[in-house]
């Protein structure tokens, strides 16, 4: 009897690890460039920086379930880095940590250092080099510090934004970038989504705040680094927990959402602003977070997939070329002409976490109802949208908006087909149904024969 007892446990440790739990490590890191660099955001702003008025930080989640590690990386930024960059983060964390797929986002504050697909010299900016040195050895650290850890997600709402284009009875459009007065418009999504990743002692590890609004409180006139209202929204959820979980702000789809106190001016109180605006969206992220459920997964469970989608250029490329030029000088192609052609291949992110979470990506700035959407028909119940996500292509508007006009959804900040956004959020859907298995078998009618 000991004999057998014994080797039914030589067979249990000997078991392949496909069933065991997931892990989860943490690391934050400083990215702030020194003053006197570009600003990101705003055409009317022509003066760098001059300091900083709160850090920018890069944040990473690293996952593990069996043999699959995903890195989360979230900065503090506009945008994303370059391509070439993000493949050299991704190499690095794929030699150093064993990471299969590395997932990077920006939050899109306008108070962060301006970065480009490529640049000039050939060269990235000195901060940029180091701030990508930084990022790999924290996602080597957060995948050197991985515990067991189980996930709870929670739900609820706020309302400190609004949808900027307005649509008059006429069918013409007007601009609105700020609404103090909190005039209701439409479509908004007032959601906030919360992921709870909590160690087996209960305590959290992290929580991740999702939501979708445009980080732009400060306005041009600011010329010092700050993470906008995300980071006062972090420091708010942060500060209810006693500093124990590292937190995020993931921001969603926001392409026409506003702040109610957007591109605040000085002499009214920007920071006053910024405050109560992150507090607003902070306060209901602690109430969700803080009635949130996690458990564990007796077979935990990592999917992801990054997907070229190939789409044309939305305008005639010599006649978008110089239409840039005359409106906004020469120096405009230091930033567009790596975009500036016939077709593009945009990547589309898709994340399957325990078979229960599901979260796509869009490379740029997409217009709300593509959160809607992609939450109304994905296949699992906690789908989570993320801008800004692997790369920058500018804005996807619906078509409907394309096709009414507006900041975003027919100017020059928007150089990808109509439909584009649409195509996207296609894909991410029959991903997710492909990750769960429901659209790989044979059809019944197949099998008989």
């Amino acid at each position: 009897m000991k004999r057998l007892l014994s080797w039914i446990a030589m067979l249990l440790l000997a078991a392949p690890a496909a069933g065991a739990g997931l892990r989860g490590g943490v690391a934050k890191v400083d990215i702030t460039p020194p003053a006197g660099v570009a600003l990101w955001g705003y055409a009317d702003r022509k003066t760098p920086s001059t300091g900083t008025l709160d850090p920018l930080y890069a944040r990473v989640l690293v996952l593990e379930a069996g043999e699959k590690r995903l890195a989360w990386v979230v900065l503090d930024l506009g945008r994303t880095f370059g391509p070439a960059a993000l493949q050299q983060l991704r190499e690095n964390a794929r030699t150093s940590s064993g990471i299969a797929y590395t997932l990077v986002q920006a939050t899109h504050t306008h108070a962060g250092p301006v970065i480009r697909d490529e640049y000039p010299s050939g060269n990235a900016p000195a901060w940029e080099t180091a701030a990508l040195e930084k990022i790999a050895a924290a996602i080597h650290e957060a995948s050197q510090k991985l515990v067991e850890v189980r996930l709870g997600t929670g739900y609820g709402q706020v309302a400190i934004g609004y949808n900027r284009i307005r649509v008059n009875t006429d069918g013409t459009v007007t601009m609105l970038w700020r609404n103090e007065t909190k005039v209701p418009t439409s479509p908004v999504d007032r959601s906030v989504s919360v992921i709870r990743v909590d160690k087996t002692d209960g305590k959290p590890l992290a929580i991740l705040v999702n939501h979708a609004c445009h980080p732009v409180v400060f306005g041009w006139l600011n010329l010092q680094y700050s993470a906008d209202f995300p980071g006062v929204t972090v420091k708010t959820v942060e500060e209810a927990f006693g500093d124990e979980p590292l937190v995020f702000f993931i921001q969603g789809a926001p392409g026409d959402i506003n702040p109610y106190f957007a591109t605040t001016p000085p002499e009214n109180d920007p920071i006053g602003r910024r405050d109560w605006t992150g507090k607003e969206l902070g306060e209901e992220a602690v109430r969700i977070a803080k009635n949130t459920r996690t458990e564990p997964s007796a077979e935990a469970s990592l999917e992801f997939a990054e997907d070229p989608l190939e789409v044309r250029l939305r305008w005639d490329p010599p006649k978008f070329r110089e239409a840039l030029v005359a409106s906004f000088g020469p120096e405009i192609l230091e930033s567009y002409a790596p975009r500036i052609k016939p077709e593009l291949e945009l990547p589309v992110t898709t994340v399957l976490i325990n078979k229960r979470i599901a979260l796509m990506g869009m490379p740029g700035e997409p217009f709300v109802e593509f959160q809607m959407d992609w939450r109304a028909r994905c296949p699992v119940r906690d789908a989570f949208f993320l801008g800004y996500a692997n790369g920058y292509y500018g804005y996807f508007p619906t078509i409907r908006a394309a096709s009414i006009g507006g900041y975003g959804a027919a100017s020059a900040t928007t150089w990808v087909e109509a439909g584009a956004g649409e195509r996207m959020v296609d894909h991410a859907v029959v991903r997710v149904y492909e990750m769960l298995g429901r659209l790989t078998d044979l059809p019944e009618d197949l099998k008989k024969k």
